[in-house]
């Protein structure tokens, strides 16, 4: 059963709010849903192009009271990439923006809501397990056929373990400045359904006059975002910014620089507002962690403690658990939200659980004394050089500390420092060598046009040279 079958309890309370001042109430939301729901021809699986829009949420909340599996994808998907995936996984049912219909061939038309349109294809009987609910991409908008698993069980225990230590309530009002199909911008939405509150649907970013305007007249209380998001935000010198309904700023979707935190910990404390850094990722639903806003000035650099209902641990390589503060190891998660596995082809969806509520995050951490956790590099992000052990994101941090954008990569007696500023390439080379002892020999630094990010302004280290 999902927690959208129980929305419907909500009934006059406002759900969403359109750029436009659409105001639809949870008892329209959901008969919208239901209807959708009703033109659905039996079970298959869904492929959803999600906008910030009232249709994409309805479509959503549609399929899961129908106990239809969906993947979710960007509108955006280029055509190619599109119809690679439909080869992939052979969907039954499309609820797309009308001007991408065409590009579901052989589709029949079920359903049209406002700028979106069900098609149904014809598709061989699949196999799906009862109990999978969603299916999402861990790449962004890169079309890989590579997604997480999640169960009806992973998304109502992560949205309710959000929804309370983000003590989110009926009169609140999130507005959307991460896309749908993003896992992070998905949990926003499902947390804030569940309780009732309200959110205001927008795909404006926040360059645009826009979206500011947009939030102050719908009085929006919170808004998520990723560590980009918070660098725009210094350079829009947020905290000059008058936005009274403004509570909570919350963030995700990668580790955001402790002077970043410490600098928006300060901001928010002097608002009255409340600062929380979270840690997640798309096969543990959503979130593991947060940092309650009392000690983000305390402790900056930390992930924070986990969720409720989760369980942190840290192993060496051996396997063992380490007791001790401050020792690096593993990060290990337990919970109920932690996703079944992966799917890569239409085979994969029969399959079952395969984590056994148990995740191991390649993260490498350590715990401090007081019980808070720090994430100190990816396992994979290790490289020896001349026998010394090298975190390459602690190169990254401390070269971004010189004013230039980089990312660091290469493997044993080979590391590779790519930045985006040539004029900075002298002042870099001195200052690692300085910093780490290296002798040049030891280390490149490549000048490149600008750092490869993905859409979540992740650095994309399989894109660079």
């Amino acid at each position: 059963m999902s927690f959208f079958d129980e929305i419907d309890r909500y009934g006059a309370d406002v759900a969403l709010i359109t750029e436009e001042g659409q105001r639809i109430v949870y008892a329209e939301l959901v008969d919208a849903a239901d209807r959708l729901r009703a033109r659905l021809r039996g079970p298959g699986l869904a492929f959803l192009l999600a906008k910030n829009c009232p249709e994409s949420v309805m479509g959503y909340i549609g399929f899961l009271r129908a106990r239809i599996p969906v993947v979710l994808q960007p509108p955006g998907l280029h055509p190619e990439l599109l119809a690679n995936l439909l080869d992939t996984y052979r969907p039954r049912y499309v609820w797309l923006p009308r001007e991408r219909a065409e590009q579901v061939p052989a589709s029949t038309e079920l359903f049209a809501l406002g700028k979106y349109v069900l098609v149904s294809r014809a598709a061989d009987p699949v196999v799906l397990h009862e109990d999978m609910a969603l299916l999402l991409s861990t790449s962004g908008s890169t079309g890989s056929p590579k997604l997480v698993r999640q169960s009806y069980q992973n998304i109502a225990a992560n949205a309710a373990s959000i929804a309370q230590y983000l003590d989110i309530g009926s009169e609140d009002r999130a507005i959307t400045t991460l896309p749908m199909h993003y896992v992070f911008g998905l949990s926003v939405l499902n947390s804030h359904l569940l309780r009732g509150a309200t959110i205001v649907l927008t795909d404006r970013g926040l360059m645009e006059r826009g979206f500011w305007e947009l939030m102050k007249t719908t009085r929006a209380t919170s808004f998520a975002g990723v560590p980009y998001t918070f660098e725009m935000l210094r350079r829009l010198r947020f905290a000059r910014m008058d936005l009274p309904s403004l509570r909570v700023l919350s963030q995700a979707g990668g580790k955001l620089d402790a002077a970043l935190v410490h600098e928006f910990a300060s901001i928010c404390h002097s608002k009255g507002m409340r600062f929380y850094v979270m840690y997640g990722a798309a096969e543990a639903t959503a979130r593991m962690s947060y940092l309650p806003p009392q000690y983000a000035l305390e402790k900056p650099g930390s992930i924070g403690i986990p969720i409720p209902g989760g369980e942190f641990w840290i192993e060496d390589s051996t396997g063992a658990v380490i007791e001790s503060p401050d020792m690096i190891g593993e990060l290990i998660y337990r919970g109920d939200n932690v996703t079944f596995g992966y799917a890569t082809c239409r085979e994969d969806l029969a399959r079952g659980d395969e984590r056994g509520g148990v995740l191991r995050t390649g993260d490498m951490a350590r715990r401090d004394e007081d019980g808070f956790y720090y994430i100190v590099g990816r396992r994979n992000r290790f490289i020896k050089i001349f026998g010394n052990r090298i975190n390459l994101e602690e190169i990254e941090q401390h070269i971004r500390k010189t004013g230039a954008d980089c990312a660091c990569a290469g493997k044993d007696d080979n590391l590779r420092i790519y930045i985006a500023d040539g004029l900075k390439k002298d002042k870099v080379m001195t200052f690692v060598q300085e910093l780490t002892g290296l002798h040049h020999s030891a280390y490149t630094v490549v000048v490149l046009d600008e750092i490869p990010r993905n859409e979540f302004g992740k650095i994309t280290y399989a894109a660079l040279p």
